[in-house]
């Protein structure tokens, strides 16, 4: 393997495939991308509804936990993030959310040129091979195959869109069209009932590039730097060390974890905090790990009057039935995710924009459990589950060093509901599904609230359920933020780290704020985008 390429990249996930395929497509610089994980080229990793497999599996997965939450009753925050070929693309649920379109004008307000929504529209329509084909809003021959179809969609998914409608919820069949408010069946990124992940899209046309190095199983430990200028990475591999050159760019795309993990290993961020683990300070950061946002998820939990896929996934002859099905056509439940519907709407009319999500499951199973079981085996009984997350939350966490030992997690502290902006919308979310419950469609669909049940009435029973039961939408970003004070953001809008130089950031710890919705096309749009930024210079 050579020690000296153009442009060394960190982290394989949805940001990293792409820069990957960009950065090496003209044949005329070398690219290596360090994977700390190994192959995707795994059967349950293609098979959509098989990421409760991945849920708990080390071999992909990170498994990171938060420290304790206040504004959770101090419940730790279990956060699987991606640790494979594709990242958390290879192992999420799949939603095609690019969120608002004032979300990216927010962000070239911020002081981010380029990054406004016509900044970024073409980097999103470029990356899409969308199941409406090509249009104002949408790419027809990209690498990124993002399924429209109701193929697979379980019947009651149609009550629930309907009951959205009497609850005052309009029908919107896409999302990521001329407006995001409304309700429907999420478009997914899937071809041909199979995953359609960053790496698959990206990565495995391409394997074969002669300029193009993939290795994996290669745990990025540390930047090299000659004075302020990064030249290269220290990475492991089968417990012996390795050292690669940089001639143009480093490029960290590692995860809004693992990037500003890597940054302050290597002796980038708050000088004090470093120096106190021992770490020479390569540049006085204070903004690495700093600014956390995560969206943050509450759900019911209903008994149905209709067969759910519980009906289907629970029994063994289900399971077998399920799996012939897709084995032998790429159909059945296991063709699909888990969220058949969901939307966006407001929980207040004065405001502009929607601010809440919405996510509808036609199967239901015990959450946080120790292992995978509880996500390939549904509850015994007829049930789903209807949630919301906020879209823009206001609460802010951080990410730091425990010791300056690379294989140790850092400190996570996301820190849910710590303003009462984001407790006050996410109670009204809680109402709003209260009242759903009670339209024509629903109050026919529901035998029986099973979670939080009758007995949470009042706002405090309901708040109290949402601390003691609420989670992660495993969106995690902001931790290296772009904008343009060195003193509050890490990188610039050219994704250069401030004060270095051979240095870039492209992955969701950039984000300057929380797009609305799933991120995993954000981030791509990353990727996109910081090719051309790249290629420019």
């Amino acid at each position: 393997m050579p020690l000296e390429y153009d442009y060394i990249i960190v982290g394989s996930g949805s940001a990293g495939c792409v820069l990957a395929n960009r950065l090496s497509a003209s044949g005329k610089d070398k690219v290596l991308l360090l994977e700390a994980g190994g192959d995707d080229r795994r059967f349950w990793l293609q098979v959509p509804l098989g990421y409760g497999k991945a849920y708990f599996d080390d071999q992909v997965n990170w498994r990171y936990m938060s420290e304790p939450v206040p504004g959770t009753d101090n419940r730790q925050s279990y956060w699987p993030r991606g640790k494979v070929l594709g990242g958390s693309s290879s192992i999420n649920a799949m939603v095609y959310i690019r969120g608002q379109q004032q979300d990216y004008d927010d962000w070239r307000a911020a002081g981010n040129p380029g990054w406004g929504w016509e900044g970024v529209l073409p980097s999103f329509k470029r990356m899409e091979c969308h199941g409406f084909g090509a249009s104002a809003y949408h790419g027809g021959d990209g690498p990124l195959h993002i399924e429209t179809s109701s193929r697979g969609l379980h019947p009651i998914s149609e009550a629930f869109i309907e009951a959205c409608t009497q609850a005052g919820i309009p029908r919107n069949p896409d999302f990521n069209g001329a407006t995001q408010e409304g309700a429907g069946a999420y478009h997914i990124t899937v071809k041909n009932g199979r995953r359609m992940s960053a790496s698959r899209a990206y990565l495995w046309p391409i394997r074969k590039r002669a300029n193009l190095h993939i290795e994996t199983r290669a745990h990025a430990t540390r930047i090299s730097f000659e004075g302020r200028r990064a030249t290269g990475i220290e990475y492991s591999k089968n417990g012996e060390m390795h050292k690669v050159q940089a001639r143009k760019d480093v490029i960290l795309s590692a995860g809004a974890v693992n990037t500003p993990q890597l940054l302050l290993l290597s002796g980038v961020g708050p000088a004090a905090e470093l120096s106190r683990l021992g770490i020479d300070v390569v540049h006085d950061s204070a903004a690495v790990g700093r600014n956390l946002q995560d969206h943050y998820f509450v759900d019911h939990m209903y008994r149905s009057t209709q067969p759910t896929l519980n009906d289907v996934l629970h029994p063994w002859w289900g399971k077998l039935f399920a799996g012939l099905q897709y084995v032998v056509a790429r159909r059945g439940p296991l063709a699909r995710n888990i969220n058949h519907a969901g939307g966006f709407f407001r929980t207040r009319s004065e405001l502009e924009r929607p601010n809440m999500q919405l996510y509808f499951s036609p199967l239901s199973y015990q959450k946080m459990a120790s292992d995978s079981r509880s996500l390939t085996n549904p509850d015994p009984f007829s049930a789903f589950n209807i949630g919301i997350s906020q879209c823009h939350p206001t609460s802010r966490g951080y990410l730091r060093l425990k010791s300056p030992d690379p294989a140790e997690h850092p400190e996570i502290q996301p820190n849910y509901l710590a303003t009462e902006h984001d407790r006050a919308e996410t109670l009204e979310g809680i109402k709003f599904l209260r009242r759903l419950a009670l339209t024509p469609l629903m109050t026919a669909l529901i035998e029986a609230e099973v979670d939080p049940g009758p007995a949470a009435a009042s706002d405090d029973e309901l708040m109290r359920h949402a601390c003691e039961n609420g989670g992660t939408v495993f969106h995690p970003a902001s931790t290296c933020r772009m904008g343009p004070d060195p003193a509050e953001n890490v990188v610039n809008s050219e994704l250069k780290v401030h004060g270095l130089s051979g240095l870039r950031v492209a992955d969701a710890s950039i984000f300057p704020t929380m797009p609305a919705g799933n991120i995993n096309g954000p981030v791509i749009m990353v990727g996109e985008k910081a090719s051309d930024l790249i290629l420019a210079n």
